[in-house]
């Protein structure tokens, strides 16, 4: 590794535990209230259980952030992000996951896409 290349490297992981000691603060955060989660799941008119199935999470981790105990980190919130404002992409993969369980796949061939069962 260059030298410069591991002098900003250490430089990032010294800035990273003044951050976690709470000597310097973030320079960005992304919160995500707790109310938004539950909020997000009833936009879908789903029970916990489905909402967790179609976001690839556990029901208890859906229970936890509906309740407050745990927050969404890292992808989590991201998806929960796009299924708050994208609600058609979420569903859009999920029918796509229900039409390859069924044995249908599609794929692109440059402009046109070809359906093929299996």
């Amino acid at each position: 590794m260059k030298k410069e290349l591991f002098e900003e490297l250490l430089e990032r992981v010294q800035q990273g535990a003044a951050i976690v000691q709470g000597k310097i603060k973030p320079s960005r955060s992304v919160s995500f209230p707790d109310s938004e989660v539950k909020k997000i799941r009833e936009q879908y008119g789903l029970s916990q259980s489905k909402f967790a199935s179609l976001m690839g999470i556990s029901v208890a981790t859906l229970q936890n952030w509906e309740q407050g105990r745990r927050k969404p980190e890292g992808p989590s919130r991201v998806l929960l992000r796009v299924a708050a404002e994208h609600p058609e992409a979420i569903l859009d993969i999920t029918r796509r996951q229900k039409a390859n369980k069924a044995g249908i796949t599609k794929r692109s061939t440059g402009s046109r896409v070809v359906s093929r069962s299996r």
